[in-house]
């Protein structure tokens, strides 16, 4: 270990001129190697001048924050502020919201909101699809086995699927009722 060591314990014991690694202000290496090395400093760039020296304080605290403590603060201003978690609307529907705020001056009646989130139950079934419906059952439950599945249809009424936007629904009533079943979307 000391031979591998030894040149290099040498070169670094050495005065510097004498040194094949030291750098001279006179070499174009170095000089290179010096213009390369002032753009790029190691702090960051200063913040915009701010008018409030106590904003550019808590910008500073909040840029020193890793994320999970930045998502804690998070909560707390909320929990603090009483702010409450909103569902931003898509952009395509809320240009034409914008546009329709100046023209409802007048009151308008208020339309029942279409609704988006369904359960598919399913009601009864014809006695001769009763295998045609357990089989659609077990297909559509993944990790029922076929007594699970017969159980299951011999125990109506029963939600077969919760939580389904309009267009699914509609396809496992359509399939369900090609079958034989009675199917109803709540």
């Amino acid at each position: 270990m000391a031979s591998r060591c030894s040149p290099v314990l040498r070169a670094l014991s050495r005065p510097a001129p004498f040194s094949r690694y030291a750098r001279t202000p006179n070499s174009s290496r170095w000089l290179a190697t010096a213009s390369e090395t002032k753009p790029s400093s190691s702090t960051p760039p200063p913040p915009p001048a701010s008018a409030n020296p106590l904003i550019t304080r808590i910008v500073d605290d909040i840029s020193g924050l890793t994320l999970l403590q930045a998502s804690d603060l998070v909560t707390q201003l909320k929990a603090r502020l009483n702010i409450q978690e909103v569902a931003m609307p898509a952009a395509t529907a809320a240009a034409p919201a914008a546009a329709a705020a100046p023209a409802a001056d007048e009151p308008a009646a208020e339309k029942p909101k279409e609704k988006t989130v369904f359960n598919v139950m399913l009601e009864s079934f014809d006695a001769g699809s009763k295998p045609k419906v357990i089989r659609e059952v077990k297909a559509l439950v993944p990790n029922l086995t076929l007594m699970d599945a017969k159980k299951f249809v011999e125990s109506l009424p029963k939600v077969l699927k919760e939580n389904l936007s309009k267009d699914e629904a509609e396809k496992l009533k359509k399939a369900f009722t090609d079958i034989g079943a009675v199917v109803k979307l709540d």
